[in-house]
This record gives structure tokens, sequence and C-alpha cells, in this order.
């Protein structure tokens, strides 16, 4: 698929970048995506909860009263579960919730998401954007020029640049990664994605490369 590559103030450069449509025009498969998401997602969790048992919580270890004979229930210390201070039963434990996807299976779930967004018309290409100084009005005014300034954009670039990332860092409904650090759970978050015409014309490079 051919997309046109616009300016800083939105205007058609004449240019156009060439999307393969061996990568942006499959026919998604959302059961991946939702694998690949629940992985990203099961990732960043840290897993460190933990409560105490009885064997951990403070107190006495002496029996409050004897077995038979008081008229109540058996009791054991005062660590038991049913009374105030005690232990927890079957409380949360350390884990890592970490989910296996073969390698495959991610890639095919990061082209689906691209599909998606070929067919749902959510990809702008815009020419490299440079800053000479950082200026989050100035990068705001050109997500405002491309029509892009209320909907949540994934900004794509093929390298860091220090002055470009501090220009969106602030801007809320941005997100900017680089084209190596893309993964599906960002694709399908944004609304849009924003690519720059260098990392545009990588996803060529690599397809015939392949």
């Amino acid at each position: 698929m051919q997309l046109e590559v616009l300016n800083n103030k939105g205007k058609k450069t004449g240019r156009t970048v060439e999307l393969p449509e061996e990568i942006f025009g499959i026919e998604p498969n959302n059961h991946v995506i939702y694998l690949a998401v629940k992985q990203y997602r099961a990732a960043q969790r840290q897993g460190t909860h933990k409560v105490k048992t009885r064997a951990e919580v403070k107190g006495a270890s002496r029996k409050l009263h004897r077995q038979k004979g008081t008229g109540g229930s058996r009791k054991g210390n005062i660590r038991n579960p049913l009374y105030k201070g005690g232990g927890t039963i079957f409380g949360p434990k350390p884990h890592d919730y970490n989910i296996k996807l073969n390698r495959k299976v991610k890639d095919l779930a990061k082209m689906s998401a691209l599909s998606h967004k070929a067919k749902e018309k959510a990809i702008v290409v815009v020419e490299d954007i440079t800053m000479e100084v950082p200026k989050t009005n100035g990068f705001a005014d050109i997500l405002n020029k491309l029509k892009v300034s209320e909907k949540k954009t994934l900004f794509v670039m093929p390298e860091y640049n220090d002055n470009v990332y501090l220009s969106f860092r602030n801007i809320p409904k941005v997100n900017g990664i680089l084209l190596s650090d893309m993964n599906t759970y960002d694709l399908v978050n944004a609304d849009v994605l924003l690519l720059t015409e260098s990392a545009a014309k990588i996803f060529s490079e690599q397809e015939k490369e392949a």
C-alpha cells in the first residue's frame, strides 16, 4: 500500500512510501493480538504481593484454653486466622506472571495490529521531524497541523533523538517509541500510528531483505 508523505505543516510533499502488503495487508488474527496484549500486561505486574500466614505473624504460641470442658469451641493459639491480628488463609504469595509466546506468534500479532491500522486508514506518514531545541509547543503544533492532536497517537521514529523526545514526552495523548521497540499493545492502544518517513521506509527495506 502507498501512503502520501506529509510535511510538518500537514501538506503533501509529493513523495510516497510503499508499505509492504505482507505486513500491512494480511488478514488480522484477533486471537494472537489478544495473547500478545495479555503477555505485555502480565509482564508489567511485579508479583510482589505477600501476606503473613499464622506461622509468620507475631503472637504467643500457647494454647488459649484446654481442648475440652469449656463449653466453647476448640482453639489453638492467638495467631489463629479467625482472630484479629491472626494469619491470613490462602493469601497471595509472590510469583511471576510472565506468559511465554513464540516469536512467530508475537510477529503475527504485531502484523495483525498493523493491518488493522491500515484498514482503518489510521496510519500517517510525516517527513522526518527535527527539533533544534526541545519545544513542546512546536511538536504540539505539528500534531495539530497533521490533524491528530485530539487522538491517542503512537509516534514511531527510527532512532532516538533527545530534542524530539523532550518535545513530545509531556503531551498527554502522545506515546513515542523507537521502531525497534514497537509492540502490539502500543499499536492496539493508539488511535493513530504516526510514522516518520525514515521509519516507514525501513519496513520496505526489511521486506526486500527477507
